[in-house]
């Protein structure tokens, strides 16, 4: 089994040198979902920045794709995070251009050359989303569950190994997120590595999969009660 993202006797720090997990070990496999939980400043979102570069590994053993992370080259950062697609809560798109061009505006930023190459890229994204005939709408002009599948669109833009996913459901109702939920799964049969952190239990009642907790310090299994 293909090993995606891995930690060992790892620690984790915020950005002004304050330690906030410590002794990580963490395995996630390729086409593995797995629901990250914990409460407000448990260490969650300095998880998932550590996996995409934003904060350094100081300590231990990190690895993300084929890139180990300690002592990571900033200029190798962008060949990283093309291995990586992110969905955000609040979608985070360009209110002043289209669908089709929120999500040219990536492929433009990670070298994409040929034009023809860059459109059906964006049709198969969107296809996979749901959202082909949305393709010149603006976002103003989407629901909020039609905006969060243009993230995650984006997210699959340039085939990303691996899905970070924070919050993606923070803004939605139930019904628009069991749609997201749902297609976040599918995602996940075709092969992506799904890391998604979530404050919602429902969801992950509903929709149950591989649970671990940032609590105390620590990354822990959970079995069994959330609570």
């Amino acid at each position: 089994m293909t090993t995606t993202i891995e930690f060992k006797n790892a620690d984790i720090y915020q950005r002004d040198n304050k330690l906030i997990l410590s002794n990580v070990n963490v395995q996630l496999h390729k086409g593995e979902f797995v629901y990250l939980i914990g409460k407000v400043g448990s260490g969650k979102t300095s998880l998932i920045k550590t996996i995409f570069a934003e904060l350094p590994l100081k300590q231990g053993y990190g690895k993300v794709a084929e890139f180990e992370l300690r002592n990571f080259p900033r200029e190798n950062v962008p060949f990283l995070r093309r291995k990586l697609g992110i969905i955000f809560q609040d979608f985070q798109l360009l209110t002043d251009r289209n669908v089709y061009n929120n999500l040219k505006f990536v492929l433009d930023a990670t070298d994409w050359k040929n034009d023809h190459d860059k459109g059906n890229q964006i049709q198969n994204a969107l296809e996979i989303v749901g959202l082909a005939d949305k393709i010149k709408r603006m976002p103003h002009e989407l629901s909020g569950g039609e905006q969060q599948r243009v993230v995650i669109a984006r997210a699959l833009l340039n085939n990303p190994e691996i899905i970070l996913a924070d919050e993606p459901t923070g803004n939605l109702d139930p019904e628009t997120s069991n749609g997201i939920m749902e297609l976040l799964h599918e995602i996940k049969n075709l092969g992506k590595t799904i890391l998604m952190a979530t404050h919602n239990y429902n969801l992950i009642s509903k929709f149950e999969s591989r649970v671990i907790k940032c609590e105390n310090g620590k990354v822990l299994e959970v079995i069994g009660d959330l609570q």
